[in-house]
């Protein structure tokens, strides 16, 4: 699943200092030089829950006979280690290797932000309400039209329409995910729709906007705060923002359900991640201190040790930043728009496969 940019990015991001702790970020490692660092074992005192592990594991199996031919026999380790006793100092005990991500700050700690499958209401034809398109991929001879331009009409009349909405807003955060579900409440149809290329302008954060003109504090930004200003505004106020933002994505339905990261898997939430490919290739694991956040999107205090799995990869997505995936709906969405915090994280090999010495670039 192709995703043009994280809701992190969205969002804008986060805004450094000196040793912050207030987004999860923890200082207990020392220093490190490259992204992927070698290192002996881990000592972690956070509660488990490997449980959607086996689960993520079956559908790569299940799905690619490549990717389970290079992995599958770390996949079994870590079972096995994760079953008989998944204590984090005892991985070495089973042959698997470590890898210590550096994290933003080369102190360890590796940024997660989130992302989710909206579920948007459309109707197949056009009316009073419902009355904005969704668009499947046009034909450009040169350069697709900008999203001024497709609200402006441009793509009318080629029959690329896949619905309609009655909220622009929805459409443009299912573009930001790159995907979403869509109910037609004229038939009381469910259909995934996937990423099916871009127009090719740059993607310009619109929180970042409303934050560079003082309608949300930089502290405050959120998708939910996105939503909530935009409900305060008329039509051509919310268009004017949106169209701040050249880039558009168009979109193809499919006749599954499952929701597909970049690696062809069908993703579960809370067990698969996207990754920069670059250090952590689609089928990677890693074990990971996957901070905790209250509802009003604010670190609670706690990280929970987790299995994780690379199987997806996003724009916005390089190095020491992992993007996990929360699964579908408007909670999930809630969730993943408040997701930008901080833990610590181990790609994991194993002893005398393919996948030994994690630490190892393709490059290297």
């Amino acid at each position: 699943m192709f995703r043009k940019a994280t809701i992190a990015m969205l969002i804008l991001g986060l805004v450094g200092c000196a040793k912050p702790t207030d987004r999860g970020q923890q200082y207990l490692d020392g220093s490190f030089d490259q992204v992927l660092n070698q290192v002996s074992t881990v000592e972690s005192d956070k509660p488990r829950d490997y449980s959607q592990f086996s689960q993520q594991m079956a559908k790569v199996i299940e799905r690619s006979p490549s990717m389970a031919g290079q992995y599958q026999a770390l996949y079994r380790q870590i079972e096995n280690w994760a079953e008989q006793s998944g204590d984090p100092a005892l991985l070495g005990n089973y042959g698997i290797q470590l890898a210590q991500m550096g994290g933003g700050d080369s102190n360890g700690n590796v940024m997660f932000t989130g992302y989710f499958s909206p579920v948007i209401e459309l109707r197949h034809e056009q009316d009073e309400t419902f009355r904005y398109p969704v668009y499947a991929m046009p034909t450009c001879e040169e350069q697709c039209p900008s999203r001024t331009e497709i609200y402006a009409g441009a793509l009318q009349g080629q029959g690329l329409e896949l619905g309609y909405s009655a909220s622009m807003l929805d459409i443009f955060m299912m573009e930001v995910q790159g995907s979403g579900f869509v109910h037609y409440e004229d038939n009381d149809q469910l259909q995934y729709f996937a990423y099916n290329g871009k127009n090719g302008h740059r993607y310009v954060s619109i929180g970042k906007v409303l934050i560079e003109q003082g309608e949300v504090p930089r502290e405050k930004m959120s998708l939910k705060a996105i939503e909530e200003w935009v409900q305060r505004q008329d039509e051509a106020t919310v268009r004017e923002l949106l169209e701040q933002n050249p880039s558009y994505v168009f979109f193809k339905p499919q006749d599954s359900l499952e929701v597909m990261g970049t690696a062809g898997i069908p993703l579960q939430a809370h067990a698969s991640v996207a990754a920069d490919r670059d250090y952590l290739p689609m089928g990677s694991v890693l074990l990971a201190e996957v901070p905790q956040l209250d509802p009003e999107g604010n670190w609670n205090g706690q990280h929970v040790l987790k299995l994780l799995m690379a199987l997806d990869t996003g724009g916005a997505v390089k190095k020491n930043h992992l993007d996990l995936y929360h699964g579908m709906g408007t909670q999930a969405g809630i969730d993943a728009g408040h997701y930008k915090h901080f833990g610590r994280v181990w790609k994991l090999g194993l002893q005398g496969s393919v996948t030994e010495q994690p630490w190892l670039t393709a490059q290297q």
